[in-house]
C-alpha cells in the first residue's frame, strides 16, 4: 500500500478563557488538546478517526487542514509538509466540517464559481464538474437560492460539493454527517464511499460508530488527545461490535488516568 499521510507526533496546547474553564469543569489555564498524536493512512483508503467530544480530532484535522498550527509534530500529506509547506497542502486536500458557514447572501452557483477560481480552474473544467456535482446532490434546482434560504441539509450538501471544487485525491471531512436528517446523511455517505471507488483518499472524524463501520477501511480510537488504537476494524474489535470494544477501550482509558 501506497503511504500518503504520515503523521508524527502532532500536539496542540490552548490556553482556557474563564469561560471556557468554567465549562470544562478545571482550574487549568491551559488544554493540551492533542498529545504526541501519530498515524498513517494509505491511498485509496477511508480512514476514521473515533472519540467522544473533545477528544482532539476536530483540533487534529484542524492541524491537517493547515488551519492551525501544531505546537510541535509534523504531517506529510503526499510528500508535503503542514508545517513547512502549507500552501502546497492546501492545494492537495479538500476539507469540510459542520463548522463550515457559508456566506448567505450568496448563492450555490456564485460559490462554486467563486472557489473554482481559487483554484484557477478553467472554465469549461468547472462547468463540467459544476453540472455533475449539482445533479448529484439536488443543488441543480436551487443554483440560484441565497444560501440564507436553504435547508440544513442543503447547506450541508453545497459545503461538501465546494469543497471538492478542484477534485482533490485526499479528503478530509470532520463529523461529515453531524446535525443532518437521516437522508441527508445516507447522501452523504454513499457519496464518501465513491470517492473510495475512485481512489480517494478519505479521512473522516466522527463519534458515530455506524458511520465508521459502513465506511472504514482502519480506524484510530482516540481519547483525551492520544491515539490509544490504530488498526483495521476487524483486528481491533476481534469480534465484538465496535461500540462495545470502544466502550472497553475507554472505561480502561479513564480508569489508568483517574
Amino acid at each position: 500500500m501506497e503511504e500518503i499521510l504520515k503523521v508524527s507526533g502532532l500536539k496542540k496546547t490552548f490556553t482556557l478563557s474563564a469561560k471556557q474553564q468554567k465549562l470544562e469543569k478545571t482550574k487549568e489555564k491551559k488544554k493540551e488538546a492533542v498529545k504526541d498524536l501519530s498515524f498513517t493512512a494509505y491511498r485509496g483508503e477511508v480512514f476514521g478517526l473515533l472519540g467522544p467530544n473533545g477528544a482532539g480530532k476536530t483540533t487534529t484535522l484542524r492541524m491537517l487542514a493547515t488551519l492551525i498550527k501544531p505546537d510541535a509534530g509534523d504531517a506529510l500529506i503526499d510528500g508535503a509538509s503542514v508545517v513547512k509547506s502549507p500552501q502546497e497542502v492546501r492545494g492537495k486536500i479538500g476539507f469540510l466540517t459542520s463548522e463550515l458557514k457559508l456566506e448567505e447572501f450568496f448563492t450555490p452557483n456564485y460559490l462554486f464559481d467563486f472557489f473554482s477560481s481559487l483554484y484557477n480552474i478553467e472554465e469549461p473544467v468547472r462547468e463540467a464538474r459544476k453540472k455533475q456535482l449539482f445533479e448529484r446532490f439536488g443543488i441543480d434546482g436551487f443554483a440560484e437560492v441565497k444560501v440564507g434560504n436553504l435547508s440544513t441539509g442543503m447547506k450541508q450538501k453545497v459545503s461538501l460539493v465546494i469543497s471538492l471544487v478542484h477534485d482533490p485525491d485526499i479528503i478530509i471531512f470532520d463529523e461529515p454527517t453531524n446535525g443532518l436528517d437521516v437522508l441527508t446523511a445516507k447522501v452523504v455517505t454513499d457519496y464518501l464511499l465513491e470517492l473510495k471507488e475512485k481512489g480517494k483518499t478519505i479521512i473522516v472524524s466522527t463519534h458515530i460508530f455506524s458511520l465508521i463501520e459502513k465506511i472504514c477501511d482502519r480506524v484510530g480510537i482516540v481519547i483525551d488527545g492520544t491515539m490509544v488504537e490504530c488498526d483495521t476494524l476487524s483486528n481491533i474489535c476481534q469480534g465484538k461490535t465496535l461500540e462495545d470494544h470502544f466502550f472497553d477501550v475507554y472505561k480502561q482509558k479513564v480508569g489508568d488516568t483517574e
